[in-house]
């Protein structure tokens, strides 16, 4: 089985409504956040996903707040002078510091095996300026993470706004009978008259971006299928491809209104690679603001010794998404469906596909301190509880305190791991 290399919500994990076209985030913002029910939710989410037999690892969370950020923003001072002019003067810039967005890994990196090499190129994430300040320590924490290793972790394309990527979340490998091709997904080209791009919410990843991606990664044309989000998805808060799509080897699991000519791509992707096992759900089954609400599609899906299981958040065990599982078991396209609480992403937009990067290597590649097993799930556990506070609101961003916990629970964890704080 694939490697899962999940993301972990760190001690600043709060609601700050960073991200436009993400109705979960714009919808939260402001809450009060629960940083260790955050962190503990999905440390069992990958117990679940380790108990079906799939090797998971991890990757700790990024250093947060980032007050270098805020010093270059021009915030002078001691850190507790920079917290708290940030606070009154550009609040925004503060929750930007302070994200803990790291922890949806399938936005980090896309990743391809080329001549049996493994090779990861680091997603820039341009589109929006949390998020950007994780492609630098994320690139030096996945080269720690694959020291020694014949990984090749390679440096993001340029953060042009033409040039955006997020990573995995766009990206998926379809193994057919015949082939095998990669679908790269994007939501704006240049070219498209602006009467077909999204009207309400931005199209985070570019046609561009998608084809430095693929350059960077060695991936002949041939290989590569590009195909474009639907605006309505867009518009309806699909800001990921893997928010309407999920596949896992030959089975593609994927809304009517996710992509722009989907009957043509499929026709394609069936010349190229051979039969497909997809499952197309409708709107009359399944409305675009319900599939965004339940993120049936940004479930995990995972071939087992005991066959397909979709490891879906707990907001589709009932209703639409339910009777969607219901019949999706009936058509034998999985034997068995497992549902997981990870409330505090999902109310941030992410749900347990975001949560995880899927790379095609044995466990054996990923440093040693980032393997997981039941002992180490349970030592997490216990850090987690030392170290995260029970409730986070925004304006506790600028405690200077709230910043020294979080340094020292992330130089407690460099240590148990050996994988420096990038």
């Amino acid at each position: 089985m694939d490697l899962l290399l999940h993301g972990l919500p760190g001690p600043t994990h709060s609601f700050g409504g960073l991200s436009p076209g993400n109705t979960a985030s714009k919808g939260a913002k402001g809450i009060v956040a629960a940083p260790r029910a955050a962190a503990r939710q999905v440390l069992g989410l990958m117990r679940v996903v380790a108990g079906l037999g799939a090797p998971v690892g991890f990757l700790p969370p990024l250093a947060r707040p980032d007050v270098g950020f805020l010093r270059a923003c021009g915030f002078a001072g001691d850190d507790a002078e920079v917290l708290g002019t940030a606070a009154r003067e550009a609040a925004p810039l503060l929750a930007a510091a302070a994200s803990s967005a790291a922890c949806w890994t399938a936005n980090c990196a896309t990743v391809a095996t080329i001549e049996g090499e493994v090779r990861i190129v680091v997603a820039n994430l341009a589109a929006m300026p949390h998020r950007m300040l994780e492609s630098a320590p994320r690139l030096a924490q996945l080269r720690a993470a694959f020291a020694g290793s014949p990984v090749a972790v390679i440096a993001p394309v340029p953060a042009h706004p033409d040039l955006g990527d997020e990573g995995a979340a766009n990206h998926h490998l379809a193994v057919g009978s015949r082939g095998s091709c990669h679908i790269l997904v994007h939501g704006r080209a240049e070219g498209i008259p602006p009467g077909q791009l999204p009207k309400k919410h931005p199209a985070r990843q570019t046609r561009s971006g998608s084809a430095a991606v693929a350059r960077a990664l060695g991936l002949a044309p041939k290989n590569v299928l590009h195909v474009r989000q639907h605006p309505l998805a867009v518009d309806g808060g699909a800001f990921h491809n893997d928010v309407l799509m999920v596949g896992a080897g030959d089975r593609i699991l994927i809304h009517e209104a996710a992509w722009v000519e989907q009957r043509e791509a499929f026709t394609e992707l069936d010349r190229r690679c051979g039969r497909l096992r997809v499952a197309v759900i409708g709107t009359r089954d399944l409305p675009l603001a319900e599939a965004v609400r339940c993120y049936l599609f940004n479930s995990q899906l995972l071939k087992t010794a005991e066959g397909w299981v979709l490891v879906a958040p707990e907001e589709c065990a009932s209703g639409d998404g339910a009777r969607v599982i219901e019949r999706l078991k009936a058509d034998s396209f999985i034997d068995r469906a497992v549902t997981v609480p990870v409330r505090e992403s999902m109310m941030n937009g992410g749900g347990p596909a975001c949560l995880r990067l899927r790379l095609p290597i044995g466990i054996e590649y990923l440093a040693p301190g980032l393997r997981l097993d039941e002992a180490r799930l349970a030592w997490l556990e216990a850090w987690v509880d030392r170290h995260y506070r029970a409730k986070l609101a925004l304006e506790d961003l600028a405690d200077p305190a709230l910043t020294q916990e979080s340094a020292a629970a992330l130089a407690e964890l460099a240590t148990w791991t050996g994988i420096p704080v990038p």
